[in-house]
Parts: structure tokens; sequence; C-alpha cells
């Protein structure tokens, strides 16, 4: 072979590689240029930020100039400079986004000979954002930083406000075990990802978690350097006493308030909730956030006072907005829409428009929350519980696109790292509200996890949502993504430390856990019914001995534990990682509820626990006749025969009910999440809508209704007289259903809601299972 063949291969493998990894323009040589017009502690943020990040993904290190010496060049300038050291920088007119608040330009460009990389902003913010889009599409690999050539890219935020909340205390399920480099760092990230606003939960007890890495004084005000480091808005979340009458409540809320003001470098917003907690009346509530305000302003001039309607009832809102009508208070920034506000049009319609309205939306939470996953199976709701990893970017941007438009912005409602994919979708939404959904996670995975596996892991995050998405029986999708993440995690095992992989890994290993198991333990109940049914033959203490055995062989037979083990180990790994706390007992969760997933991995998911309990009162009946008659109730509890319907309300695979608003579906929780009652009595709506279309119009029919507190029921839009009315759980309301309802042989159920405002929502009524039974004919 002659050297001219040599070399016309070694072009064509050179041309095949830069074509593979997408290169155009390649700046692992570049020497960077920072316009002197900002400020020098943000030129060194500017060029930490771009040295590290870079750094620890490529191993590059980068040269710092003045000079254009060099053939590649990544240039960082304000759209104000028209020249950065003697260079002119590309401008565009005011139209533009690098031209307006906080919006940048990439842009290629080659002069004189040399490949420069323009980074251009509208200020600080601008500059920081992008850089952070920058290093989510720059082609970054070991010792090299690629760039697709023609790039010019420009962007500036629909949203003034978007940020999230990053509460310093025990409640959180792993903020509480960190340190100030792991909140700067993370705090980084988010703004990479278009973030402008943090906001702390301050005044928490040195002595409130064994995590806590220093005093949370300290960290109040270490995260509001971090702010200022990064040039991001600082906020408090801070309750008013829970009784502003109370002797000296008020005086001593201004002096802790004050306290905290004059220790923070930073302070941009200060946000008191108006209920959640407390229960002050506005009357009161409102000569103390106009005390606040005063303080507020002495140590930071330009922070405002927000409040929030939460939880109040109809005489508090209408005091609060009648107030502003007549008084028009300028120390008043704004208000805040969270859970338990009311609805976001009408505060919206309500509140003057000098006023500006963030939105406070949780988005950590699966359930008893504001935003509850749709048609989620109970064996999930059970196990993973409130405060799992939960990736949802499909919902969250529906949810994003239907709420936010009322507000001017939001900081969102979090309480741990799990929820960390949501935060980045609604970051990038805030910045435009159309962006597609798979380009924003897929920069998450190609910033987080590497070019080579972006595509891959993105459509594993999508998985994972889809194993969510109705019955776990019928979801084929649980399997595939177990098979997709044990190929990832097989195959990029330099990705075991980090934290963000090791969380998506393990729900994987969780949901295929609960679904193996799931099928195994409802086949259990199912042989034991079938005991149940011949003991009339052997006898009912046999038959309820038989049963028993059967129902407890899950703790005999274990299924699928090479899963379980994963999940334990992966716990162990975050807990390491970042202090996530996935147990009590194990690693000092706060509460059950608190993201404590491994304490309810094994919860029975059949009815065993109520089944011990009910042969127990059974065994105390005085004749067989009774004990038979039990078992027959029991055993077609969830089937009533033919012609007849069943549906356990929120259930994943109710048949009959139709209604799916964001409040109502939820689940019981009781006894720390140990509850024993039926598993159809954990689950509920508050006011349900079912419908039938396949009714005998000849038939006679009941209605039976099971839950708690009051039922007030429509058939066809006609108020039922009850029979019978028992209000406890697992007792029963019945109503005749009138032949001339059903005519058509259709039939819509709805309940009126009770009058119950004044109760909290854990005490309100509400209905968990609905029968309509087929009633024998009448004998002439």
């Amino acid at each position: 072979m002659n050297v001219k063949t040599l070399l016309l291969l070694l072009m064509i493998s050179i041309l095949s590689c830069n074509e593979k990894e997408g290169i155009g323009l390649n700046l692992s040589q570049a020497t960077l240029l920072i316009s002197p017009a900002l400020e020098e502690t943000f030129q060194h943020t500017a060029e930490t930020i771009l040295s590290e990040e870079i750094g620890k993904r490529t191993g590059l290190k980068f040269a710092r100039n003045d000079v254009w010496d060099a053939e590649t060049v990544i240039a960082i300038a304000l759209s104000g400079d028209s020249e950065l050291y003697g260079s002119s920088v590309p401008a565009r007119n005011d139209t533009h986004p690098e031209q307006k608040k906080e919006g940048y330009r990439i842009v290629n460009a080659n002069k004189n000979g040399k490949d420069v990389l323009w980074i251009i902003g509208a200020d600080k913010r601008g500059i920081l954002n992008g850089i952070g889009k920058w290093l989510r599409i720059a082609n970054m690999r070991r010792g090299k930083l690629l760039m697709e050539e023609e790039t010019d890219v420009s962007e500036s935020p629909e949203f003034t406000l978007r940020g999230h909340q990053f509460g310093y205390r025990n409640t959180a399920n792993s903020w509480d075990a960190w340190t100030v480099d792991r909140f700067d760092q993370h705090f980084r990230e988010q703004v990479l990802f278009g973030a402008n606003s943090f906001e702390n939960i301050p005044f928490q007890d040195p002595g409130s978690s064994v995590h806590f890495k220093i005093d949370p004084q300290k960290m109040e005000v270490e995260l509001s350097k971090i702010c200022d480091k990064y040039d991001v808005d600082y906020w408090a979340w801070t309750p008013a006493p829970k009784d502003l009458t109370g002797k000296n409540a008020k005086e001593e809320g201004l002096r802790k308030q004050e306290a905290f003001y004059a220790r923070c470098p930073r302070l941009d917003g200060v946000f008191v909730p108006g209920g959640d907690p407390g229960d002050n009346h506005p009357s009161e509530l409102i000569p103390y956030l106009k005390g606040l305000s005063v303080l507020l302003k002495k140590y930071h001039p330009d922070a405002g006072i927000w409040v929030s309607l939460q939880g109040f009832n109809r005489e508090k809102i209408d005091y609060f907005f009648k107030y502003l009508e007549a008084n028009s208070p300028d120390w008043l920034e704004g208000l805040v829409n969270g859970p338990s506000s009311p609805p976001l049009e009408y505060e919206r319609d309500r509140l003057p428009k000098k006023y500006k309205y963030r939105f406070y939306p949780d988005i950590t939470h699966t359930v008893r929350c504001h935003y509850p996953v749709e048609n989620w199976d109970q064996a999930f709701a059970l196990t993973l519980g409130r405060e799992p990893c939960n990736p949802q970017p499909v919902r969250y941007a529906e949810l994003f696109r239907r709420d936010v438009d009322y507000t001017d912005g939001f900081i969102t409602y979090s309480d741990g790292s799990h929820d960390d994919v949501n935060k980045v979708v609604w970051s990038q939404l805030g910045w435009n509200p159309n962006k597609n959904v798979r380009d924003i996670v897929t920069e998450y995975c190609r910033f987080f996890f590497g070019p080579e596996v972006a595509k891959a892991s993105a459509d594993g995050i999508f998985d994972l949502e889809q194993n969510w998405v109705g019955p776990i029986s019928d979801n084929e999708t649980i399997e595939q993504t177990l098979t997709l993440w044990k190929n990832l995690e097989a195959e990029n095992p330099q990705l075991q430390d980090n934290w963000r992989w090791q969380q998506l890994v393990m729900r994987a290993y969780y949901d295929a856990y609960i679904k193996t198991r799931l099928a195994y333990e409802v086949n259990l109940e199912q042989e034991a019914y079938r005991i149940l049914a011949d003991a009339d033959s052997i006898g009912a203490d046999k038959a309820m001995d038989q049963a028993l055995t059967r129902l407890l062989q899950t703790d005999r037979q274990l299924v699928a534990q090479s899963l379980k083990t994963k999940v334990f180990q992966y716990a162990e790994k975050l807990f390491h990682s970042i202090g996530a706390q996935t147990s009590v007992p194990k690693y000092g969760a706060k509460s059950p509820e608190r993201g404590a997933i491994l304490d309810f991995i094994d919860y029975p998911l059949n009815n065993r626990w109520w089944l011990e309990d009910e042969f127990k009162k059974i065994r105390e009946f005085k004749t067989e006749k009774e004990k038979l008659a039990r078992f027959e109730f029991i055993r077609t509890y969830a089937s009533p025969g033919q012609g007849s319907f069943y549906d356990n309300i929120s259930s994943a695979d109710a048949e009959h009910v139709t209604s799916k608003t964001d409040d109502a579906i939820d689940y019981l929780w009781e006894n720390d999440g140990l509850s024993r009652k039926r598993l159809s009595t954990q689950l509920f709506q508050f006011t349900p809508t079912l419908e039938y279309d396949e009714l005998d119009p000849d038939a006679d029919y009941l209605i039976r209704v099971s839950g708690y507190g009051e039922a007030l029921l429509r058939a066809n839009g006609q108020r039922l007289k009850p029979t019978k009315y028992e209000k406890g759980y697992e007792q029963f309301k019945e109503f005749p259903l009138p032949k001339d309802l059903i005519a058509d042989g259709k039939l819509t159920i709805t309940f009126d809601k009770p009058d119950e405002d004044h109760l909290n929502w854990r005490e309100q009524s509400r209905v968990t299972d609905m029968w309509l039974l087929r009633q024998p004919p009448k004998t002439p």
C-alpha cells in the first residue's frame, strides 16, 4: 500500500470520526476571553463554572487571556459591549433575545482565521444562561470539546420568575444532609438550566435533624451568599406566628424576622403563607405583614413582601381583596398561589394589576398533594408513597401549560432531590412554554450523564413515567423499563456514583419488584377466597386456618429478591452520595411520609392484614351459620355477581368511575402508613362520578356506598333518600334506585359536596366503594 493510499484512508477515518462526533468547531484548545465590563467577582464566577464543568467532563483546562492570540477562542461579552479587547462583538438590534433581560446569544464566527464561540448576554444572568445552554448542547468527551458548525442560538425568558424551594430543614428528605459546597454546586446546576430564584425555609432548630452539617442559621447566610454569587434571587418562606392575637406574638415574630433580615447579605423576597400553617384572620395578618415590610426595607430596600391565601375561607378571601381595593398598599409586592389557595383564575381576576402574582406549585409529591399522580396504581401509592423519585416530564409540562400562564412565574414547592427532573422541566418551560419536553430531558441527560448515553437515558426517564400509568398488572412498560435501565447500568459503570443516575436506576428496580410481588400476592388472596368458598364442607375454623396459611405464604416463599436487593443497594449509595433518607430507622428520615420508600417495600399488596383481623372477629361468632355468612360477604365483596357492579373508587382499574379531577384522587394515610384497613377503604374520592350504560330498566337496583362521613348521592340528578346511613369506615349507606330514573338503561351517580369548608381535608367526607346491586325479583 503506497503513501498516498495510506493518507487517503487516514483522512477518511478522521472525517468519519468527526462526522460521528458532530464536530464543526473544536474548542479543545480554546482560550477564554471575558468582558472586563463585568464585575471582577462575576468574571471569576463565569470562569470557574466553565473551568469546572468542562474540566470534570473532558479533563481539559483553559487559559484565560485578554488578547486574541489563540486559534480558537471562547468569548464572553455583554450585548452592550461594542468590542471585546479590540474585536467587535456581534451585534443585532434591540428586538433580539440577547438584548432583553436575562437573554443570551450563542454564535460561532470566524474572524481573521480564528474560530470564535461567542456567548453574549444581556446582563449577568444572560451570561450564565448562555453558558448553561452551551454546556447543555456542547459535545463534551474525555479530551475533547466540540461544537456544531453554524451555531446561532438565542433566547430570552417568557416568565420573569423561575425558581425552586430548597428548605434546609429536617422535613426535606436529603437537603438537611448537604454541605455548603453541595448547595453551591446544585444551585449552579439549576441556574445552568434557567432558574433564577431559590427559596429557603429559615428558623430551623439546630437539634431538629441529626443530618445537619452546619447550624441552620449559618446555612441561611451561606445560601444567601451563593445566590448573590450567581446573581439569582434569594427568597424566604416564613410563616407568621400561628396565633397573632396571642400575647407578644406579633412583636416576637417581627423581632425574629428582623434578625434574619440583618443576617442575610442578599434577600429579594419574603413569602408569608396566609395559612398552612396558621389560621390568622387577615385583619390580624395584614398589620403584621406591613410591619415586616418596614423591617425588610431597612436591610434590603429592593426586597418585597408576598402573601398567600392558603386555607382561607370565603369571608377571609373577600376581606383581603376588599382591603387591597380600598387601600392599595405599596408595602405589598405580590400574591402567591399555593396548594389550598383559591383557584388561579379567580385570584388573577381579583388581584389589582399593580401587584405581581407568583405560583407556588407542588412538583414534589405524588399523593395527598396539589398535583397527585393520575390513574396511579394503589400498589405504588402504598409502597413508593408520597416522595419517591418521580420524574414526570409529560405530566408536569401539561400542568405548566395549563396553570402558569395566569401568573408572572413560579417558585415551586419541593422537599428533596427526588423531583430533580421536574424542576428542570419547569425551569426550561419558564423560558418557553412550548419547548419540546423531550429536548429538555435529552439536554438534562446529556449534561449530567454524557452525550453517549443521553438519548437512551432520556428514553428511560419517559419510560419511568409510563410505569405509573394505569393498572400495574396491565402495564408491560415496567419490564421494558427495567431491561433498558439494567443495560444502561451495565454499560456505564462510570456513572455509578452519580446521584441522579442512582435514583433513576433504583426506581426501575423498585417498580419491577412491586409488579412481581403484586401478581404473587393477589393470586394468594384469590386462593384464600377459594378455600373460604368450601368452608361449608371443611368447617369455618379450618377454612380460616387454611386461608391464612395460604396468605402468609408471602412471608415464607419470597419472590424477586434480586430486584429488592438492588433497591437497597442503590438506597445505600444515595445516602452516601447526597444524604437521601429512604428509611426512618436505617437512614434517619424525618417520618414515613418523607421519602421512606424502603420502609414500605414489603407492605401487603393484598388484603392479608384486613383478613387476619376479620378472622379474629369471626372466630368470636357463636354459630357456624354466622361465620359462613360473613365468609360469603368477604369473598364476594368485590364480585357481587351477575347483573351487579362494584367499583373501588380511585382504583386505577375502576370501570365506572369517570371523575379524574386534580383534587379528587387521594389515598388514606393513618398509623404512619401501616393501615390494616381493607385496601379498597384506603382509596377514595370526595365527590366521585360514576356512569353506567348497561342496566336493565325492568330490574330493581340498590345503591350501596362505603366511605366516611356524609354521602349526598344523586342518581341522574335526583337526590335519593337512604334506607341505611352509617358514617364510619367499612360501614354502609344504601339507596333504593327508582326504576323511572333508568328507563333508558343509563345511570349517572354524582355526590353533592357537604358544607365542610371548616374542616381539614383529612376530616372531610369521602367515598371509598360503590355497589350497584341488582335485587332478586319480587315474589308475586
